[in-house]
């Protein structure tokens, strides 16, 4: 499956990229050594990753990070 991520929130490609591993926010949480509570906040807004933290996460559950510049 593949996203435009600029066309999401931010806390929804965490939501997502949660949603496409099959695992709930515990079990996701477990992963990346975070609790349900963390990926509850992220997923909501509440709180932010950072960036090599995003990087790490992707990492370990096979997603691919592409950046393009757009040709305007």
């Amino acid at each position: 499956m593949k996203i435009i991520a600029n066309d999401y929130p931010t806390k929804n490609i965490i939501k997502i990229i949660r949603e496409w591993t099959e695992l709930n926010q515990t079990e996701f949480g477990k992963t990346i050594n975070r609790s349900r509570d963390s990926i509850n906040n992220i997923e909501n807004g509440r709180n932010r990753m950072y960036l090599n933290d995003f990087i790490e996460m992707c990492q370990k559950h096979d997603i691919k990070i592409i950046i393009e510049k757009n040709n305007k």
